[in-house]
């Protein structure tokens, strides 16, 4: 598995002007445009010193490391209150474990009241791509929950800094397939982008000696869930990545459904970046969940070791993955995809630390606020 690794607070992840001039969806020397889809991992160096309360967090961790051990086969959350001490931050998917579609999951409220009281820092990570962050936030707030801004990190805005990160070139243009919520984030980064909702409606007349014309300045696809995707948008995305030099593809996430509604699953992001991934051959760098890209930011933001946190979601392959690949204690919650009988069958390899019906299953440490 490749990694990066010494970065600076720059990303030096590779010179930008050389990355850029280059094909690196093709050349294997550019190790910054890998498949993340297959488990590769970007990682900064940290380098920020524990303070005091990270140090009192890191004793109560250490006396439970062999209970938090991965590897080993998940159980049940028996003693909520020893998870709760471990650890100062906790890290939630949204979907399928504070809400489902546009309903709120039970007892989440009181939950998050109770970890807010107890100390602990709250950061919620989505895959969904289709809203900027300030809309998650008036999602949260429509659903009864007080949530700001900064506590929220969906994949669209993870796009956006990644570009940052790597220093994308203001004369540099972004073709989107996907929604309002990444073209909101690049705005905010100011970053130029095309495409998008804007190119819903259009469609390709494939008369005789047809010829669609391309912006050659763009020098970054985003690929994100898109209610709307045609053919005019994947042709569009696949000039871009195949004629223009050194074009980035950019994956927000690779999940396979998501909850667009309570009733069902529904086909998710990865079918829109899997579309692109067959007409040009190339693999997308992801920037979204298990990729670490999300974490190692956070990690960074609010200076906090890996280790004091857990990372709490509904799906083995996106989310505990994202939480064991970032070095996080994992919770698993059965209230969105994933079922015990898939947890417990012999076929996966991917094991929490423990296992929850929901997230409310916290809320039995309600003595630890009363002490």
């Amino acid at each position: 598995m490749q990694t990066i690794k010494g970065a600076s607070a720059h990303l030096a992840l590779a010179p930008t002007r050389k990355f850029l001039q280059s094909d690196a969806g093709s050349h294997p020397s550019h190790s910054i445009l890998f498949p993340i889809c297959k488990r590769v991992s970007l990682l900064w160096s940290s380098g920020n010193r524990r303070s005091k309360m990270q140090q009192g967090v890191a004793k109560t961790a250490a006396a439970a490391a062999s209970t938090f051990e991965n590897g080993k086969n998940a159980s049940y959350l028996t003693d909520p209150a020893e998870l709760i001490k471990s650890v100062e931050t906790f890290i939630f998917d949204c979907d399928g474990v504070i809400w489902k579609g546009d309903t709120l999951i039970d007892g989440v409220p009181k939950t998050l009241e109770l970890l807010r009281s107890l100390g602990k820092r709250l950061v919620f990570v989505t895959n969904n791509s289709t809203k900027s962050r300030k809309q998650y936030g008036k999602k949260f707030e429509t659903l009864g929950l007080t949530i700001s801004e900064e506590e929220i990190f969906a994949s669209s805005f993870a796009a956006a800094a990644y570009l940052k990160s790597i220093q994308f070139p203001l004369e540099k243009k972004v073709y989107v397939i996907g929604e309002v919520g990444i073209q909101k984030e690049l705005e905010q980064a100011g970053i130029s982008y095309l495409g998008g909702p804007e190119d819903g409606d259009k469609k390709i007349d494939l008369k005789p000696g047809q010829l669609m014309e391309h912006d050659h300045s763009v020098g970054a696809v985003v690929v994100g869930f898109d209610r709307y995707i045609n053919y005019y948008k994947i042709q569009y995305a696949t000039l871009c990545l195949r004629e223009n030099p050194g074009c980035l593809f950019i994956a927000t996430n690779c999940d396979a459904v998501t909850h667009l509604t309570d009733a069902q699953e529904w086909a998710g992001g990865g079918s829109m970046v899997g579309a692109v991934k067959g007409s040009t051959k190339k693999e997308p760098l992801v920037v979204g969940k298990p990729s670490t890209f999300m974490m190692d930011y956070l990690s960074k933001k609010f200076q906090i070791e890996k280790s004091q946190i857990c990372m709490v979601g509904d799906r083995l392959d996106t989310d505990i993955l994202f939480g064991q690949n970032g070095g996080c204690k994992t919770l698993l919650v059965l209230s969105g995809v994933t079922t015990l009988e898939t947890l417990q069958s012999p076929e996966n390899t991917i094991q929490p630390h423990f296992w929850a019906h929901q997230l409310s299953d916290l809320l039995s440490a309600q003595k630890l606020a009363n002490v």
